[in-house]
């Protein structure tokens, strides 16, 4: 076994560090309040119900007290003294002004300088109207300027990414994005150049702005210095329509706010959520709305005609036709499969699997695209832990997916525990992460040799069993990259719990989560119950069900004919896709309801357009086992309908009634038949911003589910690929959201420096990459993170063929 195993110690400092739970008193303009000693003056009087002006501070980051507009009078015993409101912690006894006189002329004297070489164009800046330079001049300035001089001049904007505009004329150095990409999102890309009235931020050279995490700058910047590319001059703030709702992108289940004008989803903002994502957004979470919009959503049925091509259709004849195809296979005891249903609300999920038992009577049914974990390990395994606890934790192991590019709000969160908190950060990936820099401990292996680095996590006295051994300790575990056996994943968390930790099992698609707990998978039924105890819809269909992996295989081979299509697309999807293209040619009957006709609706018989995210009301269910409302915000366009409505009326045409009458009532026949969501309703999930996690009240779950300790087959070969995602690829809504579809990295194959040797290969160069199940022609590109004998290629990148799950590679040179 290969292993390159980094150690390091950090130095840290935290923000707001020296709060605690012993209370002050403080006096502010006259009024006495209580408040936590150690606590940001700034803070304390918001709590109690005064606001001081400020521009530099931000909650989320440490104070620098450099704008000076938080300046408040205090009594010291040489008299009265202005302090920065944000730099300062309230003290017993402190007697606070931020009325007097002087504070007034001090706050003047602020916006007076800062307008200095502010430009006054309001009516054309995106800032206009939500814009606390703005807010404040009214506010607190003096109302007219003194300086008459020519104002500073830049070229103007400036676009430092493919998604922010600069305008340095508008800046007020309040660092507040320079901050956020130090101290949050670990990218310091943009910072301070030059000296004096000369001073402004900005990118260095040919250094793009290229985080992950760049949209937040815009949202948290106090002006319009910073703007995002897919707004600017789309709408002022008035002519919006603002709902909260929760993030279609991750499994974290960000709180977002989404702001529509004229029926037009136009932009999505982070919303605070002390539970889960304090504010922040990925650009994917923050920017991939506008697939909502595209022209190319399918509007209308459409039904394969004879010669082949697919023709528009009414829904009384698309539904008709699907019906009466499914109960021929049906009728004629043959197999019908259905896959998807994990992009969908948890409503649309639970009429999914009622359809799928009740009207198909059958158990081959899969959220998964067989690049996930045991359905009841991800939904019910024992010890779960919640994203809060990472803030506790003495010790973090990530042995997964890389969070930055999969899990970005859990990235967050594990590098501020790390950064700010002191917590040790233990990460087992085959390749660089982005969260080495704050690691501990990094230990590269070969996928497949996961059983012998955590037989020495095992062993007393080992550098590995000393890492995480100071507790809490909390594990974020999965797959990660598709060459990797998901049985490893419960090796580790029945590690963990056995030091008496807390695991997170990732898995990938938003709502995959509230999929699983509403039944789509072949060993679950509604609630995290078994289906031997789930009663509430009759009989239970006889036999056990097959996942994914084994519909796909039970199409090619003949022995199930019929496939149900939920918002997947697994020729893009799952690992091997030539196994999935080859499944769908070979079906005898496929329906898709989807919102594109992507790789795989292309080749069904029958596509019923879908309403997406924002155009219906539901539920769903984040990785911690968190329920939160989404909120319909603009309709569907065409002849769209929900998924719940479409297979309610398919029920109805093939004789089984499934009794689905709107989102509402669903989510009350959740909460009645479901024993994991018993007491979620729709009226207290309405009423609770951050939603609640189930089981309420820290009740039992019917289904706990205990890792087992068997960390699966080791591959044998020279090479082995490392096959996983990015943030941003070739995936149907990136590729109709024209801001973000450009952002993929690209096809490419990373080796070692050392492997590149040895096989002849140069970087820049190009090589053909084989496995058992695929091959593709890469560019070759050096990368001395890789451990050897380990080939990274990311997946489903634009133009490239499916290379499987196969962890065994051969690389050759192209031969020109």
């Amino acid at each position: 076994m290969t292993l390159k195993i980094t150690s390091r110690t950090l130095s840290r400092s935290g923000i707001n560090s020296q709060v605690g739970t012993e209370t002050v008193k403080v006096t502010g303009d006259g009024h006495e309040f209580a408040a936590p000693k150690g606590e940001m003056l700034i803070t304390a009087a918001q709590d109690n119900g005064t606001y001081i002006p400020r521009f530099c501070w931000h909650p989320r980051m440490k104070p620098v007290g450099m704008c000076r507009m938080c300046l408040v009078e205090i009594e010291t015993p040489r008299g009265k003294a202005l302090i920065t409101a944000c730099t300062n912690a309230v003290a017993d006894g402190m007697a606070v002004d931020t009325k007097s006189d002087v504070v007034k002329k001090a706050q003047e004297g602020v916006l007076e300088f800062l307008l200095i070489n502010h430009p006054l164009d309001c009516p054309v800046c995106d800032r206009g109207g939500e814009c606390p330079l703005q807010d404040h001049t009214l506010a607190y300035g003096p109302g007219e300027s003194r300086f008459v001089e020519e104002k500073r001049h830049f070229e103007k904007p400036i676009p430092i990414s493919k998604l922010v505009f600069l305008d340095r004329e508008r800046c007020i150095l309040c660092a507040r994005c320079t901050r956020f990409s130090d101290e949050v999102s670990g990218d310091p890309l943009i910072e301070f150049l030059d000296r004096g009235n000369y001073t402004q931020v900005n990118t260095f050279p040919e250094e793009p702005f290229s985080s992950y995490f760049a949209g937040n700058t815009v949202q948290i910047c106090p002006v319009g210095a910073l703007t995002a590319k897919p707004y600017r001059f789309r709408a002022r703030p008035w002519d919006l329509t603002a709902i909260d709702s929760t993030c279609p992108h991750c499994t974290a289940g960000d709180h977002i706010t989404v702001q529509s004008s004229q029926n037009e989803i136009l932009r999505f903002l982070g919303a605070e959520s002390e539970a889960v994502n304090w504010g922040w957004l990925s650009d994917k979470c923050r920017f991939g709305f506008e697939y909502i919009n595209s022209p190319d959503r399918v509007t209308t049925p459409l039904v394969r005609g004879q010669d082949g091509s697919m023709q528009e259709a009414s829904w009384a004849e698309a539904l008709d036709l699907v019906a009466a195809r499914l109960g021929e296979i049906k009728q004629a005891a043959k197999q019908i499969a259905v896959l998807g249903g994990a992009r969908g609300t948890n409503e649309d999920a639970y009429a999914l699997s009622k359809f799928a038992r009740v009207a198909l009577g059958t158990n081959h049914v899969d959220c998964q695209m067989d690049d996930g974990l045991d359905p009841q390990f991800l939904a019910a395994t024992a010890d779960r832990a919640l994203i809060a606890d990472l803030d506790n934790a003495k010790t973090i192991l990530i042995w997964g997916p890389d969070l930055k590019e999969e899990h970005p709000t859990l990235y967050l969160r594990a590098r501020h525990s790390a950064q700010e908190r002191g917590a040790r950060l233990v990460i087992v990936h085959p390749r660089a992460t982005g969260l080495d820099d704050w690691a501990a401990h990094k230990v590269s292996y070969r996928p497949g040799s996961g059983a012998e680095v955590l037989t020495r996590f095992r062993s007393e006295g080992d550098d590995l069993a000393a890492a995480v051994s100071d507790t809490p300790l909390v594990a974020l575990v999965g797959r990660t990259g598709y060459g990797e056996d998901g049985r490893l994943a419960e090796a580790v968390a029945a590690f963990v719990r056995s030091k008496g930790g807390k695991v997170l099992p990732l898995a990938r698609r938003s709502n995959v989560y509230g999929a699983l707990d509403m039944g789509l998978a072949p060993n679950l039924a509604p609630g995290r119950i078994s289906p031997d105890l789930f009663s509430a819809w009759g009989s239970w269909p006889a036999g056990r069900g097959k996942d994914a992996g084994g519909i796909l295989d039970g199409l090619s081979s003949g022995d199930i004919l019929g496939l149900v299509l939920v918002g997947a697309d697994p020729i893009r999807d799952v690992p091997n896709g030539v196994l999935a293209r080859k499944a769908l040619e070979s079906a005898k009957f496929v329906v898709a309801l989807d919102q594109f006709l992507t790789d795989s609706s292309r080749l069904a018989h029958v596509v019923l357009p879908v309403e997406g995210f924002a155009e219906k009301d539901g539920t769903v269910t984040n990785v911690e086992g968190r329920v939160q409302k989404v909120n319909r915000v603009t309709p569907g366009p065409g002849q769209s309908r929900a998924d719940w409505s479409i297979l309610d009326d398919l029920a109805e045409r093939m004789g089984s009634s499934i009794g689905l009458a709107s989102a509402v009532a669903i989510a009350k026949e959740i909460e009645a038949t479901a024993p994991a969501y018993a007491g979620v309703t729709w009226d207290l999930l309405g009423s609770m911003t951050e939603g609640v996690v189930v089981p309420l009240h820290g009740d039992t779950q019917p289904l706990v589910f205990v890792p087992a300790d068997a960390p699966g087959k080791s591959p044998s070969g020279d090479l082995v690929l490392h096959y996983a995602r990015t943030m941003f690829d070739d995936g149907v809504l990136l590729r109709h959201s024209p801001s973000l579809a450009d952002l993929a990295p690209g096809a490419a194959v990373f080796l070692n420096p050392d492997d590149l040797r040895r096989l002849g290969l140069t970087a820049g160069g190009e090589a053909v990459v084989q496995t058992s199940q695929g091959s593709a022609q890469l560019m070759v590109k050096e990368d001395d993170s890789l451990a050897h004998g380990v080939a990274y290629v990311p997946f489903n990148q634009p133009g490239t063929p499916s290379l499987g799950n196969d962890p065994v590679v051969t690389i050759t040179p192209l031969q020109t």
